[in-house]
């Protein structure tokens, strides 16, 4: 177990708020903002609701993360959310929560963010254009765009083994390029580009999905919108060496999401400055039609930059903590044993985010990973809602237990969360099936490995026992 390696060989908090705020904005804001709103556009079809559903997904976060904080401070260790489940349900949901978070969330968020950086860049420099093959192998061809993402990521990788606080330092640098970088978009376009208020008060796109009635299109719109939003739990996931957590962790948790929120809210009210909802709701790559609407065709390899940065600083954040979740499951048994060993010279899990890696490297030339992502997000916000469900739970395991932040509202926002959630999950389920039977079923998919590292789990603890009877 984890709790017998040497005192040097443990994780430091290294971390500061900060530094803590900067990694969970890294963490959210990736390529989702600058190609979600075609989605959400022809989804909610009215300008108002365009914008609204930005804030109404941050409401709804936000509610998730009051309650979040308060475990955060509850169980300030690495893993997080995995730990909090972990003292709410056992072992066996929280295996199931580490395994969804290593086969696809974390694996398919690095590979789809390593494409992104790719791609992007190779807008930039041309001479890495990521669709210019290189060699073929059967039905697979390795492009230029596979080795970008995989240099990108064993870089990565690299820069958070050799120490905690050089992987802290290349992740804030990349956050504040992208702040600069949104900034500039955002005011550069409202005074000086060229738009129109009058998309503002524009009549409604006509309902192109049939069926989809108004709050479904907002519960559809809203898939989006938590992809983008996604990623403020990283921040509980490396709690282990954030410095005085009970203070920082909800500071950040909260104050992150509030900035991320305020940035969306400015980017969205860009694009509909620039274009019209017709426009958006055609326009794959909306943040570079609307550049170029503004500014005019050559600001589209100044735009294909700022993406390229902020793919590249959401993975950096991804690599850093995704790592510390399977750390924390090595930890409890139940999961690769070398997983939990802590480097005594950098004080980081080396193995852990070597392995994350490789898996990651083999999604991103596998090209699967999109679809494995759209399919895990149904299962993450259901992961979330277990999570704010847990705090009922712990409130009556543990009445007695210190909390240094208590969720605020409780325990009604905590509730009306459920009832968001379980709103949208109906909704997902009606109206994107296949997606949400798929996520059940990768999920699932780990029960076999579950069972194999508990038994063993089991088998090492009786040997132990067993030896020290025998040594008495």
């Amino acid at each position: 177990m984890g709790a017998n390696l040497p005192k040097d060989t443990k994780l430091i908090r290294g971390l500061s708020l900060a530094d803590s705020v900067l990694l969970l904005a890294s963490g959210i804001i990736g390529s989702g903002i600058f190609l979600t709103a075609k989605d959400i556009a022809s989804s909610t079809r009215f300008p108002w609701l365009f914008l609204g559903v930005w804030i109404i997904g941050l409401a709804i976060t936000l509610l998730a993360a009051f309650a979040f904080a308060e475990m955060g401070a509850m169980f300030p260790e690495a893993g997080g959310q995995y730990v909090y489940i972990r003292e709410a349900y056992g072992d066996f949901v929280a295996f199931l929560y580490g395994w969804m978070i290593f086969t696809v969330s974390v694996g398919g968020t690095i590979a789809a963010l390593g494409a992104g950086f790719a791609e992007y860049m190779g807008a930039v420099v041309p001479a890495l254009a990521a669709n210019r093959a290189i060699v073929t192998f059967g039905a697979f061809t390795l492009t230029r765009g596979h080795l970008v993402a995989t240099a990108s990521i064993i870089f990565l990788t690299l820069a958070n083994i050799f120490g905690l606080r050089k992987g802290a330092v290349l992740q804030n640098v990349a956050t504040w390029i992208k702040f600069l970088a949104i900034g500039a978009f955002v005011i550069l376009g409202l005074i000086f580009g060229k738009g129109s208020w009058s998309h503002y008060s524009a009549s409604s796109l006509p309902n192109s999905g049939g069926s989809l009635s108004l709050l479904s299109g907002i519960g559809v719109a809203l898939i989006a919108v938590f992809w983008a939003y996604d990623g403020w739990v990283y921040i509980t996931w490396v709690a282990g060496e954030v410095k005085d957590p009970q203070k920082n962790l909800p500071r950040s948790l909260i104050g992150g999401l509030l900035i991320v929120g305020v940035l969306y809210i400015a980017i969205n009210a860009t694009y509909l400055y620039a274009l019209s909802m017709n426009e958006i709701a055609v326009q794959p790559a909306v943040a570079q039609a609307a550049a170029g609407s503004m500014f005019g065709a050559g600001a589209a390899r100044w735009l294909a930059l700022m993406i390229a940065i902020s793919c590249f600083g959401a993975m950096a954040t991804c690599i850093m903590t995704g790592a510390r979740v399977y750390y924390a499951m090595a930890e409890d048994g139940i999961f690769f044993r070398t997983l939990a060993k802590v480097s005594p010279r950098w004080h980081t899990p080396v193995s852990s985010l070597v392995l994350q890696a490789i898996w990651s490297i083999a999604l991103a030339l596998s090209g699967r990973y999109d679809q494995l992502f759209t399919y895990v997000m149904f299962m993450m916000v259901l992961s979330y809602a277990l999570t704010v469900m847990a705090i009922f739970v712990l409130r009556h395991k543990r009445p007695d237990a210190e909390r240094p932040y208590r969720c605020t509202g409780y325990p009604w926002l905590p509730v009306l969360y459920l009832i968001f959630s379980g709103i949208w999950t109906i909704n997902v389920i009606v109206e994107r099936r296949k997606e949400s039977l798929a996520g059940v079923t990768i999920v699932l998919l780990g029960v076999p490995f579950y069972l194999y590292w508990k038994r063993r789990k089991t088998n090492r603890t009786t040997a132990a026992v067993q030896a020290g009877a025998e040594k008495a």
